[in-house]
């Protein structure tokens, strides 16, 4: 699935029980650094057309999606949390809540699975796949994360904060009072 959803993802499971501001960005972020070995497609975009490409998207991407990562994004978390155990605890499950994802709908243009190798770098043996996943851009992907994000206005509304107080606290409070201006009637 897209970043944006997972984004989201990470963003209501934060929600789903009382954490601070830092705690819900470690725990949004986790479901998004999974992706971040995907960050090779621009080397591999730049350097296409020369005589030594650098493939790093498709050679990489997926590598770190793996149980030793997710153990060390939890491990992270534990050092950087303020609530330590449970931000950590759900790291590590906001972790495989994006592994579950890709799994269902993660699947290429062309047809082309990226396997899941959970147990590297111990073992290439499980590599997780599941033979009805979904393309990326297929209709599932953009009713979820429609459905993500119209959970995210929700939270928002009835929080009182959003995931834009990750990027600047005005702006939280500004979309925060757009959407209680905007559904007022609903509060009631």
């Amino acid at each position: 699935m897209s970043p944006v959803t997972h984004f989201l993802t990470g963003w209501i499971l934060a929600n789903s029980t009382a954490l601070s501001r830092r705690d819900r960005a470690l725990v949004t972020w986790s479901v998004v650094l999974p992706d971040i070995d995907g960050l090779g497609i621009v080397a591999e975009v730049l350097t296409r057309n020369t005589s030594h490409p650098l493939l790093w998207s498709s050679r990489y991407h997926h590598s770190l999606h793996n149980l030793a990562f997710a153990l060390v994004i939890a491990m992270l978390a534990f050092a950087l949390a303020e609530q330590k155990w449970k931000t950590a605890a759900l790291c590590f499950l906001g972790f495989h809540l994006h592994l579950l994802e890709d799994l269902l709908g993660s699947r290429g243009p062309d047809g082309d699975q990226w396997p899941i190798p959970y147990l590297l770098p111990l073992s290439s043996a499980a590599n997780l796949t599941w033979h009805g996943q979904w393309a990326l851009n297929a209709w599932p992907n953009f009713v979820i994360t429609m459905a993500l994000l119209g959970m995210t206005f929700y939270l928002a509304w009835q929080c009182g904060y959003s995931p834009m107080e990750m990027v600047s606290e005005r702006a939280d409070r500004a979309l925060v009072a757009a959407l209680r201006k905007r559904f007022q009637n609903a509060r009631a």
